[in-house]
């Protein structure tokens, strides 16, 4: 079978050429990664993954085809669009070296550089791809030494598959039902494909660690912060329940833990393999924080920019009146609806034609 998607133009993320590493990933972190996701997840023969990036700076304009709701691509658009990510991405290199202060007498010793990564699936080798998964990957340059030290893939996270779940499937199941419900086997086909890039050739060969994902903790949640201390993390939280979310994430092999970093007012949801506190640097860690506390203070400015500091119980607020702006603009309401638009895209041009083939693989993807 040839995949293929309908309207080329519609189809390509349009993010730009990848730049090849020449450093394979070592041998006893390439037995780490089999290990935590498993031996047994190896991608079909028939599925292949490419990997294109392009660098997040002032000049960056996204394409008019890319998925538009991500908050790095909704960021630069409009008349202030230059404006808007200059402003961002000195709010991440502001909060970068307040963190990382030793040895950072003048506060102006790192900058984060951030490159948006686009991962297309193919299959049968044909050509022609469907945008699958959109992650962030951070870099850190230190003025001091002018070294350029790698950081964390994944940060911001995307799906064009994800949209279809959540802003189509899960919408229709429900539709005129009197009990809210989740459809059967939901999020299965999305974790089963976001594990096997993980765990491909291609992914290895690009990144040296595995991912880690920092989302908004949810407003439908009590957070409880514990005794539990890390130096760059900040205060561990407990949440009281388990929510949708955390379930989607745990089919692609993800856990959760809640951390509010200092001088932050509302913990982070970091979803990760592995070990979070020890597989990862100071300043890797402090490079996913600083690059998504901004996006979620400019995004979500009633919880990451509340003008109170999240107590020992804590309840975020998505109506709370007392918090501050930042000057970027950021139009929620048309991401809203853009992600159910991008879900039907999904649905019309993967799922539904793809369907018994991605089952199929699927049913035998264990």
């Amino acid at each position: 079978m040839r995949f293929c998607v309908k309207d080329e133009t519609q189809r390509k993320l349009a993010i730009g050429k990848t730049k090849k590493h020449n450093h394979p990933m070592p041998r006893e972190e390439k037995s780490a990664l089999s290990k935590e996701i498993g031996d047994q997840l190896t991608m079909n023969n028939d599925f292949t993954f490419a990997i294109k990036r392009i660098r997040f700076d002032e000049n960056y304009q996204p394409s008019d085809n890319t998925r538009i709701t991500t908050n790095f691509a909704n960021l630069a658009r409009g008349q202030r669009r230059q404006e808007n990510l200059r402003n961002a991405l000195r709010m991440i290199d502001n909060r970068f070296n307040a963190m990382a202060s030793w040895d950072n007498p003048t506060g102006d010793r790192y900058s984060v550089e951030l490159d948006i990564i686009s991962v297309d699936i193919d299959i049968h080798g044909s050509g022609d791809a469907f945008p699958s998964i959109e992650v962030l990957k951070t870099n850190i340059l230190d003025r001091k030494t002018n070294e350029r030290i790698e950081g964390i893939v994944g940060n911001n996270f995307s799906s064009y598959v994800r949209d279809y779940d959540f802003s189509v499937l899960l919408l229709d199941h429900n539709k005129n039902q009197p009990q809210f419900s989740i459809p059967a086997n939901f999020g299965e086909l999305h974790g089963k494909l976001f594990k096997a890039f993980v765990s491909s050739a291609e992914y290895q060969q690009h990144f040296k660690k595995l991912p880690v994902i920092c989302l908004s903790v949810s407003d439908n949640k009590i957070y409880r912060r514990t005794e539990n201390q890390h130096p760059v993390l900040g205060y561990e939280y407990l949440p009281n329940d388990s929510s949708l979310t955390e379930q989607y994430f745990q089919k692609m092999g993800l856990q959760v833990r809640y951390f509010m970093p200092p001088n932050s007012v509302a913990p982070l949801a970091f979803y990760f393999f592995g070990d979070l506190l020890n597989d990862y640097s100071n300043l890797e860690l402090i490079s996913t924080i600083s690059t998504m506390e901004t996006f979620q203070k400019i995004y979500r400015p009633e919880i990451y920019n509340a003008n109170a500091v999240a107590g020992q119980r804590y309840q975020p607020n998505l109506k709370n009146l007392d918090h501050s702006l930042t000057q970027i603009v950021y139009d929620r309401e048309e991401r809203s609806q853009l992600a159910i638009e991008q879900g039907r895209f999904a649905e019309a041009h993967f799922i539904k034609p793809y369907q018994s083939l991605l089952e199929q693989w699927s049913a035998n993807y264990a």
